[in-house]
């Protein structure tokens, strides 16, 4: 039963009454509102197997999310060791527990992990699921049967000092956290494969565009460094964010006011969580506050969904350079990953930029979610912390896979069709702009006419009309000074504008 694969999730109203009815061996746990027979083996309990009957929405277990059964399990394995150094807990008990939260972490007993995300109770279901878990794994380590909670509670002793309260949000900003940073790892990557490209693509000149109309000249190089460039900012917005999701309320029990903590467990367990995460933990100044305010669920959101649209953004130009490939712009060629059409023969769509842009839209719309969510919440409780904690770390594994699909299947294999690109230089009027420094607007923008309407050369045109030499021409309009790649002064001299009033 301590796989490391996740089960499928077993949270709607059929597979719950085969898990619960199964016909197999069965014990019997009570609770509060009565007794149900739980499967002899498996290592939930009763307050999982009412969330199981109660929750059949989302057909998603938390076990989908392996970042926050860890989060979960260095929460507890904290606690016990808190616990057990303020000496409110038995020793021997917070050991146990210590170990079981360590073979979690590890990935074991996950596929226990089986209440939905979506639940009522502000996130109740979920510390029941892991106090039970863990609790009955300890047993068993203790040399007793599953259920025989007088050796081992999972509310006496698992979830000493604590509440669903400060366990639950303090569980999700760490596991956001390590979605981040995994997210991080891949957007580095990713910004690697841009900067690669940039370089191939460095003294590749193409017309540049505003408002999808043709503008001055550029390299493709440079369009590549851009992406990168932008991609690297979002890395830093996103890493700003974790230090804000650090700060934890574990302490706060209830509502912030401690009740039933000893005054020197909050410390203890910050304490210990750090050292357990290898990542600095604060315990939020006002835990009333905290317990209350969902403010960095929208900020951690909003951060993400910023990066979703700017990425997407990148994606929608990639498919625009990639059009055609005969009727669009064709300047770059995307790898073909599979056939296009079951119908036309021979066409294949820009599918990764495609499913990239999918998954901003979802994070777009995840965002929206987090802050009518956050928005909702009253008095000393936000109750729907369960749909923030899924939108952000759904989009967060979205957000994870779309930059690896687009880097490995996408953005490596990019080329450009360097003699599409070379033939719109050449037939761009854009050119005409760095003459006016030389020739003046009017005269540039009369030429731009005439080649539009001609098809002729700019520069064979100025040429013609004896505005400036060859050679002056083709110092101006080399592809370095172009692009701006080297100074456009000094190239030939600027012509001088002389002042009336002076003699």
């Amino acid at each position: 039963m301590q796989g490391t694969t996740p089960v499928q999730p077993t949270t709607g109203p059929e597979p719950a009454t085969s898990v619960l009815t199964g016909g197999g061996p069965t014990r019997t746990e009570s609770d509060s509102l009565g007794s149900m027979q739980i499967p002899a083996d498996v290592y939930w309990g009763i307050h999982t197997a009412r969330a199981l009957v109660n929750f059949p929405i989302s057909r998603r277990a938390i076990s989908n999310y392996p970042s926050l059964l860890r989060a979960l399990a260095f929460v507890k394995q904290a606690s016990a060791r808190a616990n057990k150094e303020i000496g409110v807990l038995d020793p021997a008990k917070a050991d146990v527990i210590d170990a079981v939260c360590a073979r979690i972490v590890a990935g074991e007993f996950h596929d226990q992990f089986v209440v939905g995300v979506i639940q009522g109770g502000a996130g109740t279901s979920t510390n029941m699921n892991a106090n039970e878990v863990i609790a009955n794994a300890g047993l068993e380590t203790m040399g007793y049967g599953r259920g025989e909670y007088e050796h081992l509670s999972p509310i006496d002793d698992v979830n000493r000092s604590q509440s669903t309260n400060d366990v639950y949000p303090t569980a999700i900003k760490l596991a956001m956290v390590f979605g981040i940073q995994k997210l991080l790892e891949e957007h580095v990557l990713l910004t690697e494969a841009f900067a690669a490209k940039g370089r191939e693509f460095a003294h590749i000149l193409k017309v540049g565009r505003t408002q999808l109309q043709d503008a001055v000249p550029m390299t493709l190089g440079q369009e590549f460094r851009g992406f990168a460039r932008t991609l690297t900012e979002d890395f830093d917005r996103l890493s700003e964010v974790i230090p804000w999701l650090n700060e934890i309320n574990m302490g706060a029990t209830a509502i912030g006011t401690g009740i039933t903590a000893d005054p020197r467990y909050a410390e203890a367990v910050r304490r210990h969580l750090e050292e357990l995460t290898g990542m600095p933990q604060e315990t939020a100044p006002d835990l009333i506050e905290a317990t209350a305010d969902a403010g960095i669920f929208m900020t951690a959101s909003g951060t993400l969904k910023r990066a979703a649209v700017k990425l997407s953004k990148i994606c929608n130009d990639l498919r625009l350079l990639s059009s055609g490939p005969q009727a669009g712009l064709g300047e770059i060629f995307l790898p073909a990953r599979q056939a296009g059409s079951s119908i036309m023969p021979g066409k294949v769509n820009p599918v990764i930029p495609e499913v990239v842009n999918q998954v901003a839209f979802a994070v777009i719309g995840a965002d929206a979610t987090v802050t009518a969510a956050a928005e909702a919440g009253q008095l000393q409780l936000n109750a729907f912390e369960p749909v923030i904690a899924h939108s952000i770390l759904q989009s967060l594994d979205w957000m994870t896979h779309a930059c690896t699909t687009l880097r490995v299947n996408c953005i490596e294999g990019i080329e450009a069709n360097t003699a599409r690109l070379s033939e719109q230089v050449g037939m761009s009027v854009g050119v005409v702009t760095a003459l006016t420094p030389y020739i003046g607007y009017a005269a540039a923008a009369t030429l731009a006419h005439t080649a539009l309407t001609t098809s002729a050369s700019i520069a064979e045109l100025v040429v013609e009309q004896g505005l400036m030499s060859e050679e002056e021409v083709l110092k101006v309009l080399s592809p370095e000074r172009l692009s701006g790649m080297v100074p456009t002064t000094g190239s030939i001299s600027l012509p001088v504008v002389k002042d009336p009033s002076v003699e």
